[in-house]
C-alpha cells in the first residue's frame, strides 16, 4: 500500500517518492521550456521585434553641407544602425542604411572607386541610388532621406 491515509482527517497523504517524481517532472518541463523558448523566438520573431530602432528617430542633423566636400562619404549612427551619407562631385547628398544586404556587414564608401562597398564579400553599391552592381549582395541599400535646412543636413527615413 503505497498511499497513507491519515485517521484524523481521512484525507490522502503523498508518499516521498511521489512527491520526489512530480517534483522533478515539472522541472524537466520548465527547464525544457525555458530551453526551447529562445529557439522559438529565434526562428518564429514577432513584427515588433523586427522593428528598428531607428525607425523612432524622426529626423538627424549630421553637420554642416561645409562638412561635406564634393565626391566624400561618411559613416554615421542613425538610431542603433550604421548609416552613410554621400555628397556626390555635383553636390548632391545620398544617405542609406549602411548595412549590407547580403549578410548585414557595415559598408562604406570609397572615393577611389566612387563606389559603396562591403569588404566582407567585396559588395558593391552605386553611391547615388544604392543600387547593387556588384558582388553577393541581394538588394539595394535601403534609402534614407536627406534635406539641407539652413545650411544644415538632416537625415531622415524615407
Amino acid at each position: 500500500m503505497s498511499e497513507e491515509i491519515d485517521i484524523l482527517d481521512g484525507e490522502k497523504k503523498i508518499g516521498r517518492a511521489t512527491f520526489v517524481k512530480t517534483a522533478m517532472g515539472g522541472f524537466a518541463i520548465m527547464w525544457g521550456g525555458l530551453t526551447l523558448y529562445p529557439v522559438f523566438r529565434y526562428l518564429c520573431p514577432d513584427a515588433k521585434d523586427e522593428e528598428d530602432a531607428s525607425s523612432k528617430i524622426a529626423s538627424l542633423d549630421i553637420g554642416k553641407v561645409t562638412d561635406f566636400s564634393p565626391g566624400s562619404g561618411k559613416n554615421f549612427k542613425f538610431g542603433s544602425t550604421p548609416a552613410l551619407i554621400i555628397r556626390s562631385q555635383d553636390g548632391e547628398f545620398h544617405a542609406f542604411k549602411a548595412v549590407c544586404t547580403h549578410l548585414g556587414c557595415t559598408v562604406q564608401y570609397r572615393k577611389e572607386k566612387n563606389s559603396i562597398w562591403c569588404a566582407c564579400h567585396g559588395g558593391a553599391y552605386d553611391p547615388n541610388t544604392g543600387k547593387n552592381v556588384a558582388g553577393p549582395p541581394p538588394k539595394p541599400l535601403l534609402a534614407l532621406k536627406v534635406e539641407v535646412v539652413k545650411e544644415r543636413v538632416i537625415v531622415s527615413n524615407a
